[in-house]
């Protein structure tokens, strides 16, 4: 079974990427499911959710939630051809053997934090520091785009307001090439014909 095997360092290393593709945006929020966790940590995803329902205090609402039926299956459909969408597949039937009955549990930032006090191995220790490492990742990539954002946001309005000047000079421009029109009246004195 894949969730029995022990990461060694070498694979740990690996497994930082393994990680980042295994954090979803859910609510607003960055999860890891207890699938993909239980994986990281050498653990069957049962004995890790008994580990928290044990310790319940430790996982308010913010640190851990249960999945929509709909969650579940929009990730289901999201990654289907990957590894994280089969093992969610399989964790999510009803049908057959060895399926499971509840729906998945998704754990924030802080809630990965709090199963390192739960789950008390060193491969549990070695899989939360990649684990939060990767986090850290995540978030220094998300604040390096909103600050592209920002400034391709500011050089967008600084072309608008050039765009305004160059309409402007442009309609001066257009204006001192039209012939005047004469309104019809003749200023000055007009000569009498003798």
């Amino acid at each position: 079974m894949p969730h029995k095997n022990k990461l060694t360092s070498s694979k740990l290393s690996v497994s930082v990427e393994l990680i980042e593709r295994s954090i979803f945006l859910i609510r607003g929020q960055k999860v890891m499911i207890d699938v993909d966790l239980a994986e990281l940590y050498g653990e069957s995803t049962k004995r890790l959710n008994q580990q928290v329902t044990r310790n319940k205090k430790r996982f308010p609402e913010d640190f851990m939630f249960r999945l929509t039926k709909e969650e579940a299956e929009f990730l289901r459909s999201q990654f289907a051809t990957s590894n994280a969408g089969l093992r969610l597949q399989i964790a999510t039937s009803k049908t057959g053997r060895g399926g499971r009955r509840y729906l998945p549990y998704a754990f924030t930032e802080q809630g990965v934090a709090m199963l390192s006090s739960v789950l008390n191995s060193d491969q549990a220790i070695e899989v939360n520091i990649a684990i939060m490492r990767a986090f850290v990742r995540l978030r220094q990539l998300l604040e390096t785009n909103e600050e592209l954002n920002r400034k391709f946001a500011a050089v967008i309005r600084k072309l608008s307001t050039h765009d305004k000047y160059f309409t402007v000079v442009f309609d001066e421009l257009k204006k001192l090439t039209k012939t005047p029109v004469s309104s019809g009246r003749q200023i000055g004195f007009k000569r009498r014909s003798t």
